[in-house]
């Protein structure tokens, strides 16, 4: 067993006798050399893979011009040193040359220390906010003095090389048996939204006779069924509030519940409870920005939420309505339905859901579509939550092979 001594760093603790500590500073050094003028660069970002070339046809946030950015080479660190709590991946090692936003800092390595270890080494602080105590400031940030002035482990240079390639060999093996358990999930949920629109649509008897709807996304329906305009089902309802009520807030896997039940994920509410209005236990509930990416439920909570929430009232079944109106957001009819400059593909105000059309089976008829639908998303749920544990199970098994390779509590043979 190797000789271990004290590295006097609270997050490391315990070192190889062999290996030292010193300032940050003296292993790598900022630079930045800005690109006044864009000419056709890959851009790159960084981000919980690595610091990767950002597709530009892709939308989302985009500056109105790359003049302007930074250089980055390859076998240098990229660093996001503000934002840290909020940042999901503060360290990158680039790969290839580029442009990348100024606002990252750029760290070229000394001799004595390898861009991969240390790649490994920053991640692992970054798992946990390991110096997160240190940026005290509004924006949550670290100066480049502050960064240069953290106590860090040094291995010798080999060692440094054997420990980088070891965990890129296991890293990737992790990986690779991340996504086929992601893969896995992704099968699953398109299953369980598979069964939802065969099921509103074409009913649970392979046998019954079918006739055209007449409407593009539900095509051939049972000959029974009806077809109707939701203003003759269904009902808009705005509720009064009460004193001690809480928020509501539906999100897009169509859970309708109280704010204070599970974190926003990226919902915002109004600073003023302006239009507020009151929700109840079992109403039916459609979110008129997020509809059309799935949010829409059946309220689990009596609370208030803002005007945004369509309440609705139906003497039809709730939930086969609801699993109707899912069925259109995971096939994307309602962004196909909306057409033209002026409108916007995630509006379904009431007056636009009072317009749509409805099949409608016999009453008894929702009822055992909502059963089987229910069961087989329960069943289908449980596998994902146990897949969803083989993910963190693995992600956790990565983050503690870093740490102890990383740090020397287990030793690379030099053979490998």
């Amino acid at each position: 067993m190797r000789e271990m001594k004290r590295s006097e760093i609270e997050w490391v603790q315990d070192i190889p006798a062999n290996w030292i500590v010193m300032p940050n500073k003296y292993l790598m050094k900022k630079i930045k050399h800005i690109c006044p003028i864009y000419n056709g660069e890959d851009i790159l970002s960084l981000t919980m893979k690595g610091v990767i070339v950002r597709d530009l046809e892709a939308g989302g946030k985009m500056p109105t011009s790359f003049d302007g950015y930074q250089k980055v080479y390859s076998g240098n660190l990229l660093m996001c040193l503000f934002d840290i709590d909020v940042t999901p991946r503060c360290i990158g090692l680039i790969k290839q040359e580029g442009l990348t936003s100024p606002a990252y800092s750029q760290f070229v390595l000394s001799e004595n220390a390898d861009a991969a270890y240390y790649n490994y080494y920053y991640t692992m602080l970054d798992n946990d906010k390991t110096l997160l105590h240190l940026a005290k400031n509004l924006r949550h940030s670290l100066t480049e003095e502050q960064l240069g002035a953290i106590p860090t482990i040094v291995p010798p240079l080999q060692e440094q090389k054997r420990i980088a390639q070891f965990l890129n060999k296991k890293c990737e093996e992790l990986e690779s048996l991340n996504s086929e358990v992601q893969a896995q999930i992704d099968v699953l949920e398109q299953y369980k939204r598979s069964v939802v629109i065969e099921a509103v649509t074409k009913g649970l008897n392979p046998d019954a006779e079918m006739k055209d709807s007449g409407t593009p996304w539900i095509g051939a329906m049972p000959k029974k069924w009806d077809i109707i305009r939701g203003k003759y089902i269904l009902k808009y309802v705005q509720k009064p509030i009460q004193e001690d009520d809480g928020v509501i807030t539906c999100f897009r896997d169509g859970e309708v519940t109280l704010r204070s039940n599970r974190r926003e994920d990226g919902f915002t509410m109004a600073d003023k409870e302006i239009g507020y209005q009151g929700i109840d236990v079992g109403d039916l509930v459609v979110h008129g920005m997020d509809g059309f990416a799935g949010a829409i439920g059946i309220s689990d909570s009596r609370g208030k939420a803002s005007p945004v929430l369509n309440v609705l009232d139906t003497a039809q079944n709730k939930r086969y309505i609801m699993y109707y109106l899912r069925s259109m957001a995971y096939g994307d009819v309602f962004l196909a339905l909306a057409t033209g400059i002026r409108v916007r593909s995630c509006d379904l105000r009431w007056n636009k859901l009072a317009e749509l059309v409805y099949p409608l089976p016999p009453r008894e008829e929702q009822d055992a579509i909502v059963v089987h639908i229910d069961a087989i998303i329960e069943k289908t749920n449980a596998v994902i939550a146990d897949k969803k544990a083989q993910l963190e199970t693995l992600d956790n098994y990565k983050k503690s092979l870093i740490y102890e390779y990383v740090t020397g509590k287990k030793e690379v043979s030099a053979n490998v």
